[in-house]
């Protein structure tokens, strides 16, 4: 059958060649082959200037040198960092006009002190690079998957009384689409203020009635970076992966789980969704807001009032040493810092005992494999936990090309069986964790815009722990001798996909 297919492609691509052969003679291809190559030369120097990471560099120049057409197409889409410079331009301008702009800091209960000395440290770095302080009076739960999940939200949502805020990557018109959908509208006619953010790349499916049915009732929803001609926008680079919720100022949500049937395990390509969200109560959810306000200033130039969305007091019965701090961090290409990435290298490099992470994607820099790596050598427990069955091949192949380097240095690597693994964690010595919506990849560390939670000696740390262990046990250890002789077919495979991996 392969076989077969190959030939096919050959066949049309052979077509193709014969009745186009007089335009690839011709002047006409000369002249637009020489523009496009004077074009790519000149990106190339500028590319050179502007002092990106070597590899990207270097990935950027060879598509430029040998498919110059198609790198000048890709470049206009996807390389070009005038608009990382516009968004922080507009952040700028956020900053400097926000008239309810609050300090986060005097909502929350912020002593560091109760954390042990790596702890504090780790806490003063992720306030520094993300801004965000501390809270005690928080209550935690972890949600393992969509059903749970949706139960919650749905619960939470029907008892909204003054505001509901969402923040979606995806949205999906589909059952729990308009079931979601159908309750915001009931919500909107009782005169709760609805504000829905959503990423036009990541919903593209998205029907427009779903929309119009929304706004029809008062609900506001803007996409966040809007696409003039989809596909062909090279908004479409940096994408607002964000999965978030706040309710009245007092419950929110947020982790890996969109909108969208397939989170319930209704894709019958996957199955079953393990994945892994989060509800908050509490002070924590004030920083929440504060990044859902922030993101709602940039995607529309609008304010609202900022009082009556934030808790001042919470309950003091809330507060206490056992269950532990909280730390919320916004992170995108419209900061100074690659925050959540500096963050991930600085957990992984001070774990002593263990680290153990999930991601269904896995396409790290040169500092965290080195970081994992070290670890490894060093006889720290290093456990990854890795899709067996992929959602997107692709990625699934530039994932595995790392795998090689990393099970040499004797990491663990467990590929889950029981459906899709879409959870996105890191927990350091099974005392302090974070989870959120960032993937362990190029994208999510350099262009996207993510949320995620730190949580420290957290009881809601040990539940993550033992769905961890859980998870290993429907999970397949990958042994480095068979994964060394893997076919040849698929090491082209995986070598492709990495180099493309900047693209992505």
């Amino acid at each position: 059958m392969k076989k077969l297919i190959f030939f096919l492609i050959a066949l049309f691509i052979y077509v193709i060649y014969v009745f186009t052969k007089s335009f690839w003679d011709s002047q006409i291809f000369t002249f637009i082959s020489l523009f496009f190559s004077v074009i790519s030369f000149i990106i190339g120097i500028l590319l050179i200037f502007e002092n990106r990471s070597p590899t990207k560099t270097i990935t950027w120049l060879i598509v430029l040198i040998f498919l110059p057409i198609f790198g000048f197409i890709f470049y206009i889409l996807f390389g070009r960092s005038y608009l990382k410079r516009k968004i922080n331009e507009k952040n700028i301008f956020i900053q400097n006009n926000n008239d309810n702009n609050i300090e986060l800091t005097k909502l929350m209960s912020t002593n560091i002190e109760l954390l042990d000395e790596r702890q504090r440290i780790f806490s003063r770095l992720a306030y520094n690079l993300g801004n965000s302080p501390l809270s005690y009076k928080t209550e935690v739960k972890i949600l393992t998957n969509g059903k749970v999940t949706f139960e919650e939200i749905i619960k939470s949502l029907q008892k909204a009384k003054h505001h509901i805020h969402l923040e979606y990557y995806i949205v999906r018109d589909d059952e729990i689409g308009q079931k979601i959908k159908n309750i915001l509208i009931q919500k909107a006619i009782e005169g709760v203020k609805i504000r829905f953010i959503y990423d036009l790349f990541g919903s593209w499916k998205l029907h427009k009635q779903y929309l119009k049915d929304l706004r029809s009732v008062g609900v506001t929803i803007e996409p966040f970076l809007p696409l003039k001609i989809r596909f062909l926008n090279n908004h479409i680079n940096y994408r607002n992966h964000k999965k978030m919720i706040v309710i009245d100022g007092k419950v929110g949500f947020t982790g890996g789980i969109n909108i969208g049937d397939e989170y319930l395990g209704k894709d019958k390509k996957v199955g079953f969704w393990r994945d892994t969200h989060l509800q908050l109560k509490g002070e924590a959810v004030n920083a929440l807001q504060y990044f859902f306000q922030k993101d709602w200033l940039f995607a529309t130039n609008e304010e609202f009032a900022s009082d009556e969305y934030f808790i001042k007091n919470v309950k003091s019965s809330i507060q206490n040493t056992e269950t532990g701090a909280v730390q919320v961090i916004n992170s995108g290409p419209d900061q100074k810092w690659n925050v959540i990435k500096d963050l991930f290298f600085s957990m992984i490099t001070s774990a002593k005992k263990s680290i153990w992470l999930a991601s269904p994607y896995f396409i790290p820099d040169e500092d965290i494999i080195s970081a994992l790596r070290i670890a490894c050598l060093s006889g720290i427990d290093v456990k990854l936990l890795f899709p067996l069955n992929p959602d997107n091949r692709f990625v699934f192949y530039a994932s595995r090309s790392y795998f090689s380097e990393l099970l040499e240095a004797e990491m663990k690597i467990f590929e889950y069986k029981n459906g899709f693994m879409h959870s996105k964690f890191i927990i350091i010595d099974e005392e302090f964790a974070t989870i959120g919506t960032t993937n362990m990849d190029l994208r999510s560390f350099y262009l996207n815009f993510e949320i995620n939670v730190i949580l420290y000696q957290q009881e809601s740390v040990r539940k993550l722990v033992d769905d961890f262990q859980a998870d290993l046990l429907v999970s397949t250890l990958i042994e480095y001798e068979q994964f060394s002789h893997r076919s040849r077919t698929q090491k082209i495979a995986e070598s492709l996909a990495r180099l493309a991996s900047p693209f992505l």
